[in-house]
């Protein structure tokens, strides 16, 4: 069955997996859990995720180098993040984007729903919400500063990131699909 999913849709919440039984918590830390479903072992964060595609004048995005001490590297990712307890999705991408970029604070109405991208459907079985922000180059100019997870706040032309994607410059899986909907939508 393929589903496209909207902002409501439970795959979005919760895991969907019930006929996966018996399901047992086999480690818990402050950001998520890993169990065993009947044998397929899943990893769920304690918060929805969204991530942020940023583009300024329709031509570029901003990307970020978090922090990544499993990867011994800072790797060009866009900002996400966990949806607070008090918070919905948009909001949250709206603090993630100010957090990890210092751009905004971004009315939470400019951020578009796009379609959201499983990371790896064999381990994780809730999607992340992904929201698109248009962004003036002003508004990037005028960023400020960002929060300690993260190196550096980067600003791509389309020719560029073809050359991050082809040269191995972006190696993580939810940057390259966020990519995908970037490049689609140029040619709309």
């Amino acid at each position: 069955m393929n589903r496209v999913a909207t902002l409501d849709d439970p795959r979005l919440q919760t895991a969907q997996c019930k006929s996966l039984q018996p399901v047992t918590e086999v480690h818990r830390n402050p950001w998520f859990s890993v169990y065993d479903r009947g044998g397929r072992f899943t990893v769920e964060y304690h918060q929805r995720q969204v991530s942020v595609l940023p583009v300024v004048d329709r031509k570029n995005v901003v990307m970020v180098r978090p922090k990544r001490p499993v990867l011994d590297d800072c790797p060009l990712e866009f900002p996400a993040g966990g949806v607070e307890a008090d918070e919905t999705a948009a909001a949250a991408a709206a603090r993630e984007l100010f957090e990890e970029t210092g751009i905004g604070p971004v009315d939470i109405a400019r951020f578009a729903c796009l379609p959201p991208i499983g990371t790896a459907p064999n381990r994780t079985p809730i999607l992340g919400s992904i929201f698109r922000v248009d962004l003036t180059g002003a508004e990037f100019e005028a960023r400020g500063e960002t929060d300690d997870e993260v190196e550096a706040v980067e600003l791509y032309g389309v020719d560029e990131l073809r050359r991050l994607v082809n040269g191995g410059g972006v190696y993580v899986t939810l940057p390259l699909s966020m990519l995908l909907h970037f490049f689609l939508s140029l040619s709309e």
